[in-house]
Order: C-alpha cells, then sequence, then structure tokens
C-alpha cells in the first residue's frame, strides 16, 4: 500500500465536495449562532413574558412554589442567561464563560427538574437540557471560533 492512498480520500459524489468546500467552514460557526437564538426565546418568556411566558413575576413565584430563593434575583439570572448570553453565543462575544454558565444552567435543569421525569422530553424528562448542555460545553471547551466576535475583538478565556 503506497502512502498516497493512505492520505487521499476519493469523493464519492464529486458535486457534493464543492459544495461542502464551501460550506464545511461556516458548519461550527451555524450550530453556535443556532443554539444561541435557540435559547433567546426561553429567556424572553421568562425576562418579557413573550411566547407564553410568565415574566419575571411568574417564572419567580414558579421558582419560590418549589423551594428556590431569592426566587425573583434567580428568575432574573436565568432569564437573563437565556435571552442575553443566547445572543452572546450567537454572535461568539465572551463565548467560553457563556457557554459555561448554560453548561451549569443545563445541569441544573436536568437533574433538579426533569431527572425525575426519565429520559425523554415529550415527558419532561432530561433529553433536551443534557442535549443543550453538551452543545454549550463544547464552545465552552473550543471557544467561538473563527467568525466571533471574540475573534474580531481578539479576547479569549
Amino acid at each position: 500500500m503506497n502512502t498516497q492512498t493512505l492520505t487521499t480520500t476519493r469523493r464519492v459524489i464529486p458535486l457534493a465536495a464543492k459544495v461542502t468546500d464551501v460550506f464545511t467552514p461556516l458548519a461550527d460557526p451555524m450550530v453556535r449562532v443556532a443554539t444561541g437564538l435557540m435559547l433567546m426565546p426561553h429567556g424572553a418568556q421568562k425576562l418579557f413574558g413573550m411566547f407564553g411566558g410568565y415574566g419575571l413575576e411568574g417564572t419567580a413565584g414558579w421558582l419560590a412554589s418549589v423551594g428556590y430563593q431569592p426566587a425573583y434575583e434567580m428568575a432574573l439570572a436565568i432569564g437573563t442567561l437565556e435571552f442575553f448570553g443566547g445572543l452572546a453565543l450567537a454572535l461568539g462575544f465572551l463565548t467560553r464563560p457563556v457557554a459555561f454558565a448554560v453548561v451549569v444552567f443545563m445541569a441544573v435543569a436536568a437533574f433538579n427538574f426533569h431527572w425525575a421525569n426519565g429520559y425523554f422530553w415529550p415527558n419532561g424528562g432530561f433529553e433536551y437540557p443534557l442535549f443543550w448542555g453538551i452543545i454549550a460545553l463544547s464552545y465552552a471547551i473550543k471557544g467561538g471560533g473563527k467568525l466571533s466576535l471574540d475573534r474580531l475583538l481578539k479576547i479569549e478565556f
């Protein structure tokens, strides 16, 4: 077997290679942006009562009812992380610390609120927060990447 065979891959669908070569650099930022944008509506529910949410007062009331105190401050922190942290992730700004905060938040959500319901999300299980926590963990480890404000501003954590 020669060395050339080991280092060269043959594209099964050559046309697909042209597309994937163009879009591969965008794949990771696409996931980061989608992650951030998908967190934002949850924060808007908690902060502003949008999308069927209960706003800060309602979220604080629910947190207090399940034993979390200080409930208002926690509702504000959670809503802020989801809304403004989601925006920061989408932009790739302060990516590592924001992603780490999301990991912690999703771990708390998974274990304290969803664990008793089992794995599957339609039953209120921990599948959804586990998934988003793992995605956030990847950005906590690797940062925002080339197409991020962190890179543009030359900030690293």
